[in-house]
């Protein structure tokens, strides 16, 4: 691969240690002849003539090579949202919980040294394109996990009902807390705690999990990713629906509304520097997790 020269740093100072961690990483990539380029909103912190600093987020994002989130999953998940748009290649560094999205723990910053020398490689992941329907017009919407309906704060289920787009016909139905329609990558998130299966993260599919289904044969479905499928959920007049994408953005969505998902042209890229397995990965977090419990 060739060898990464700029890089934007976006770190989450929320996390413990990301501050500290940040420094480092300026540290090492200078010294590996690589330029830092961050938002302005850490100019202060971070200041140094050394470091690129952008006003607006796009701009940052066009100018790198690549993108180095320091944080947790959500850090990850943000920054992907924005390198789609640019085919920018993600990498990022845990200083959060389980950090599965994560390639380098904070102990392992000598790795580094592999995206100067172009001894990495490029993973694709697939991303989901949500249409929503509304009184108001359309809205689209990008998502590198999961789609989530659900209910508002009463305990009270909503209808939910699933059928192919384009009256390609009719699929199920659920009374239910709520639906995670979810990539292969959001397969070991939220859609793996309600039940659903795992997936490996490069292969193209959407999963659909219901959650807290009231029926006893409500299972897990796994669709063709050249699948688009139109969601549309009702409930009582008091009782709120809302859909949220990668637990980051939120919609109230009325008894009206229709909801198209479907997989997004766009990608989500990372940077792979360790000659791993999904599989390797996949137990070594969640057995970690254990331990700290």
């Amino acid at each position: 691969m060739k060898s990464i020269v700029k890089v934007a740093v976006i770190p989450n100072l929320t996390k413990k240690n990301a501050a500290e961690t940040t420094f480092s990483v300026i540290d090492r990539l200078h010294r590996l002849g690589m330029s830092v380029m961050m938002s302005s909103q850490y100019s202060e912190l971070f200041a140094s003539s050394r470091i690129d600093f952008f006003d607006k987020v796009g701009e940052l994002y066009k100018a790198a090579d690549m993108v180095l989130t320091i944080g947790g999953d959500g850090t990850i998940i943000h920054a992907a949202y924005h390198a789609s748009f640019y085919n920018k290649p993600l990498l990022g560094i845990n200083t959060g919980r389980l950090g599965f999205a994560a390639e380098l723990e904070t102990d392992e910053l000598d790795m580094l040294s592999r995206l100067k020398d172009g001894s990495y490689t490029i993973e694709k992941r697939m991303m989901l394109k949500i249409i929503h329907k509304g009184d108001n017009g359309e809205r689209e919407f990008r998502a590198m996990n999961d789609a989530v309906i659900s209910r508002g704060s009463l305990s009270r289920l909503i209808d939910i009902d699933v059928s192919l787009a384009a009256d390609k016909g009719y699929i199920c139905s659920y009374r239910a807390d709520g639906l995670i329609l979810s990539t292969p990558t959001g397969s070991s998130a939220y859609s793996l705690a309600a039940g659903g299966p795992v997936v490996e993260p490069t292969m193209k599919c959407i999963l659909m999990t219901p959650v807290c289904s009231h029926s006893l044969f409500a299972r897990p479905v796994v669709f063709s990713h050249h699948s688009r499928l139109e969601v549309t959920a009702s409930c009582d007049d008091d009782t709120e629906v809302f859909l949220t994408i990668d637990g980051a953005v939120t919609v109230t969505v009325k008894k009206n509304d229709t909801l198209i998902v479907s997989e997004s042209g766009a990608e989500t890229e990372f940077i792979k520097l360790k000659d791993r397995t999904f599989y390797k990965v996949l137990n070594d977090k969640f057995t970690e997790k254990g331990r700290q419990l």
